[in-house]
Formats: structure tokens, sequence, C-alpha cells
């Protein structure tokens, strides 16, 4: 469904397992920066109506994802770590060109955003299976269903504001890119990495 080219190494889980408070910082400021995500495209491209509504609710969903994730970490008696760079995010923004005209930078604006959450979709559904917390099992499995609706949310509107087929062809290089790009991933306690 989600149209990734490489799935996720397996083994992530076990990193995961033995950085729990990591990787659950990290996650907290996946949300934060979808959440800033969704406000930047709103500040951008006031004129897209439909867009700035979705954006206005998954700005609201976004929040409550990372105040969720947040009281995770303070329940487990921990508090919220620096960020970090995700280095999944900075070589992926590598791949489209900077500039071209206001449709083809919302066009991969959506495009990055929706391969973001298709990568989250699939990590949250690996840890959902694999991980030997049960709580936090269940946890990821809640997020998951919300980050594929998200996924298919940025590329449905990638597809009515951009020329569809020329959308799809972007997309298809994308998974592609992004696919090299995890090859080297996979081996950290991040959401991405």
């Amino acid at each position: 469904m989600l149209g990734l080219k490489l799935p996720t190494d397996p083994r992530w889980v076990n990193i995961v397992e033995k950085n729990i408070e990591d990787i659950l910082t990290d996650h907290a400021y996946c949300e934060q920066k979808a959440t800033s995500t969704a406000i930047s495209l709103i500040v951008s491209f006031p004129e897209y109506t439909e867009l700035v509504q979705e954006m206005v609710a998954l700005v609201k969903e976004e929040i409550s994802h990372f105040k969720m994730v947040h009281d995770l970490i303070l329940k487990k008696g921990w508090t919220l770590g620096r960020d970090r760079k995700d280095d999944y995010v900075i070589q992926l923004l590598t791949f489209f060109p900077k500039g071209g005209s206001r449709t083809t930078q919302l066009v991969h604006r959506l495009l990055y955003a929706a391969l973001i959450e298709a990568r989250s979709c699939e990590r949250f559904r690996l840890l959902s299976e694999e991980l030997e917390d049960k709580e936090l099992a269940e946890f990821y499995r809640k997020l998951m269903v919300s980050e594929a609706n998200h996924y298919t949310m940025f590329l449905g509107f990638a597809r009515q504001y951009g020329d569809r087929k020329e959308v799809d062809k972007k997309w298809q290089d994308l998974l592609e890119f992004e696919a090299q790009i995890m090859k080297n991933l996979s081996k950290s306690e991040t959401i991405h990495g």
C-alpha cells in the first residue's frame, strides 16, 4: 500500500528496544516537525483553501500526537531530551531542485511530506508488531493508522494540484531515491534513521 521500495530492516526494532527513551524523544520531535510542516503549508499557500482546511485539522492532530508521546515520556519518569538532526529528512530534501513555479514548489513539498508519513507509518507498523512492550506496541498501532491517512492525503493533494502524470513520475523517482537513502539507515534509535 505504501509503495516504499525498501522495507526497514527488522533488526531496527532491536535498536529501538534498547533505546526507548531516545526513540520517544525523537518521535516527539517528529510530531512537532509535522505540526510545523502543516503550519508552513498554510502560511506559504493560503490560496489553496481545501489544503488550508486539511492542514488546520492536521496541526491539531499532530500536536495531539506530540502531547501523547510527551505524556508517555513523562509516564516513564523521563524528560523530553534535545532534538537531533534528522539525517533521513536532510538527505531526502536534496532530491528536488530548488525553485520552480509556486505549483511545482507546492507539489514537491507535498511529495516530501507524503513520503515522510509513509515511512513513519511503515516504522510504526513494525514497532506495533515487534516490540516486546505490549503497551508501547499498541500505542504505535494506533498512530500507524493516522500516518497512513496523512500519507494518502498529501499524495492526493500533490496529484490534485499538479499534473497527475508528472506527479506520479516524480513520486516514483522520489521512492527510488528514498530507497537508496534507506540502505545506509536503520542503524540508529531514531524514527527515520
